[in-house]
């Protein structure tokens, strides 16, 4: 019985969620390709032009807003049960900026942007995640949610203005990595999936092994102690499954904040605060919320697109507001 509600309340409409997100992102965009006309390409009866819009630039971009959302997602399930707070998310506590910073510092030593793999990312994110749950542990940060935003808030923006004087001061830089600034899905193709699956696979697969040991750390270390479990070991695994899912999104679509913010809420309000749960429909809401987004960002301005990361924040920045605003923080 409890399988069977579990389903309808959340993995079930988050599945019908995702279909429905996948389709529209397929179907609706900036260019000339109507719904209709892309809805005969998926009946194998479109006329070239559509063809070729829906199965060389929107399909391509859809599986990778799949995957990024989906990494995203787990990402801040995962961390805000590390830090204990539910306002953790690593665009607002740093990870990403982490991951940013270390591809742009890479660039401009000499690499390549179109050879360099999600390697210095997921280093750059582990950086992140590192300096994300020092200031967890600063005196009161901990405790207070607030607290801790405004300190991740401090990481984000140091790395950030770092960041952004070396693409000032090295104009081959910026022109490499121009899309690390704001966040997109737009013009990636396949070979971006291939290079960042293995990663976000890894670190996906990852989050299931230490979602069980981790959900125990909700009833406090000496309890965890007491039921076998090794609490800093399985912090450790958690940072390191952080480190590849937000690496591998940010080397597949550059830094995209507030989903790892606003999924593992949606999941919580579905399922309730038992992690494991909440990780398995936090792997269909994030894609939701990241294709929701893109097929925004192609409609908003037509004919040309907002960038990605910014649709994401217009959208969770209300999220993180309501949050910080309300009475009582949701417990984990």
């Amino acid at each position: 019985m409890e399988t069977d509600a579990l389903l309808r309340r959340g993995l079930l409409p988050a599945a019908l969620l995702l279909a429905a997100a996948m389709l529209a992102s397929l179907a609706l965009g900036a260019g000339d390709v109507t719904p209709a006309r892309a809805l005969r390409v998926l009946l194998g009866t479109g006329d070239p032009d559509a063809v070729f819009t829906v199965g060389s630039l929107r399909w391509p971009r859809t599986v990778v807003a799949v995957l990024v959302g989906a990494a995203l997602g787990v990402a801040g399930a995962l961390l805000q049960a590390v830090a204990r707070n539910p306002l953790a998310e690593p665009g607002l506590l740093g990870v990403s900026a982490g991951a940013s910073f270390a591809v742009v510092v890479a660039i401009a030593a000499g690499a390549s942007a179109a050879t360099l793999g999600p390697g210095v990312a997921v280093a750059g994110a582990g950086a992140g995640c590192a300096l994300a749950l020092g200031a967890a542990r600063l005196r009161g940060a901990g405790d207070d949610p607030v607290r801790l935003v405004l300190a991740g808030a401090a990481i984000s923006g140091l790395l950030g203005a770092v960041t952004a004087t070396l693409l000032l001061v090295d104009q081959r830089t910026l022109d490499e990595v121009r899309f690390w600034t704001v966040g997109s899905v737009a013009g990636r193709d396949l070979g971006t999936v291939s290079t960042a699956l293995p990663v976000m696979a890894a670190g996906l697969l990852t989050a299931a092994a230490v979602a069980r040991p981790l959900a125990t750390l909700v009833l406090g270390d000496d309890v965890a102690l007491g039921l076998g479990q090794r609490p800093r070991r399985t912090r450790s695994v958690a940072v390191a499954a952080v480190a590849l899912l937000v690496g591998g999104a940010t080397a597949a679509a550059g830094p995209i904040a507030f989903v790892g913010l606003v999924v593992p809420f949606a999941a919580r309000a579905l399922v309730g605060p038992e992690l494991r749960r909440v990780l398995g429909v936090s792997v269909l809401l994030g894609p939701v919320v990241v294709l929701t987004a893109d097929v925004l960002s192609r409609l908003l301005v037509r004919p040309y697109e907002m960038p990605l990361g910014v649709i994401t924040a217009l959208l969770g920045a209300p999220v993180l507001v309501a949050v910080v605003r309300s009475a009582r923080l949701p417990q984990l």
